[in-house]
């Protein structure tokens, strides 16, 4: 893997809109370190099929439509069109010289998100989002787990069942395998 080694995740199923982006960017800046060593994706759980992998491969191989765009590009292009991007063109340095990208895709190869630059289009939460699939990429295991517990926990109390979410079993390319989030007390 490039320059993100740890993916943690987490389910929840939602009693209505949530749209917590405000503090998505707050940890995204803080303990994420503007996204240098963690960040965090939010998806349409029902847009997408499991299992999710977490790959790296050239930037010409990755293509899919990214959140809020109408049509697909490579990695490469998204990396030329968000470099005059107010907001996303200072994320692009921390991936950009790698001669491979972090990329989330489904059991059907529909792209998730490419991290830490952006999502894709098909996974977005809407208003009519019912379940949420939460995707952490981190440069540390500990940022990792951190910023998915707490993450979880700030969605939690809007789930259909207060203060539930779903754990996903995840399984590092060396054999690995954890169940997340761990949600341990202190």
């Amino acid at each position: 893997m490039c320059c993100r080694t740890f993916c943690h995740c987490a389910a929840c199923s939602v009693a209505g809109c949530i749209c917590d982006c405000f503090a998505q960017d707050k940890l995204h800046h803080n303990i994420g370190r503007r996204r240098t060593l963690v960040s965090i994706g939010t998806h349409d759980l029902d847009t997408i099929q499991g299992p999710f992998i977490y790959d790296a491969k050239p930037p010409e191989d990755i293509k899919f439509v990214a959140l809020n765009q109408e049509k697909e590009y490579t990695a490469s292009q998204l990396m030329g069109l968000y470099s005059k991007d107010s907001h996303l063109k200072a994320f692009l340095p921390i991936i950009k010289d790698s001669p491979v990208y972090p990329i989330i895709y489904d059991q059907n190869n529909v792209v998730l998100s490419m991290p830490p630059i952006i999502n894709g289009d098909h996974s977005k939460i809407k208003l009519t989002t019912k379940n949420i699939f939460i995707e952490i990429t981190a440069t540390d295991l500990t940022k990792a787990k951190t910023t998915l517990d707490t993450i979880v926990t700030m969605f939690s109390c809007y789930c259909a069942k207060p203060f539930t979410v779903e754990p996903v079993d995840v399984e590092y390319y060396d054999g690995t395998k954890m169940v997340t989030p761990e949600l341990q007390y202190r």
